[in-house]
């Protein structure tokens, strides 16, 4: 019988290790797209997103640059926010907000149909300024959002937008990859919350 590996830091060393002998072209990318997309694997358990993880140019730059700047995280979903790493949060002394269940969303969003999440992005849109927005769930926050940036109404410094599913998700991430923000995605139909907070956790950790 193999031993069992208990050490959660060698679990991940090992796991890291593993992801870095399958993929050795990750070596070859730009600083902290390599960091992201391990993450990412690690966090799935599937290689194949070694090759379906799209990053902007500029997206680890201005994701760093918002950190180190103490900006704001905000997040469509609790789950998200759970999911990131508190500790590294309390040591750049920064906050991440979720606004999906504040009783003025709910009651906005009962008041003109729209969902919760589209209502509560047009809130973290407002407080999120030249901060990270991390959408891991829902396509209609990420709709919203872009429709925000394009009148003008946001302006995050990074878009990490992951939501995931088979009605809407694929289309509001080929309108997020046209936009001029640096984003972070994975298109198509695959993503979700884990993913998302596994992006952020590997910018804290860069940062």
């Amino acid at each position: 019988m193999q031993a069992i590996i208990t050490n959660p830091r060698e679990i991940e060393k090992q796991s890291m290790a593993i992801i870095e002998n399958h993929l050795p072209e990750l070596q070859k990318l730009p600083f902290g797209h390599k960091e992201v997309i391990m993450r990412v694997i690690h966090t799935t358990g599937d290689l194949t997103f070694g090759e379906i993880v799209f990053i902007h140019p500029r997206a680890v730059e201005s994701g760093l640059a918002a950190l180190k700047a103490g900006r704001p995280i905000v997040t469509d979903i609790n789950m998200v926010k759970t999911g990131i790493n508190k500790q590294r949060l309390q040591e750049l002394g920064i906050t991440v907000n979720c606004y999906i269940s504040e009783p003025k969303v709910i009651e906005e969003s009962k008041k003109t149909g729209l969902t919760r999440a589209m209502i509560a992005m047009q809130f973290a849109a407002q407080k999120a300024k030249q901060g990270i927005i991390v959408i891991g769930n829902a396509p209609t926050a990420l709709f919203t959002l872009c429709d925000l940036i394009k009148s003008g109404k946001a302006d995050p410094a990074l878009i990490i937008g992951t939501p995931v599913g088979f009605v809407g998700a694929k289309e509001s991430k080929e309108l997020l990859m046209q936009m001029e923000v640096p984003y972070i995605t994975v298109p198509g139909t695959k993503g979700g919350s884990t993913i998302a907070a596994a992006i952020v956790n590997a910018l804290l950790y860069l940062s």
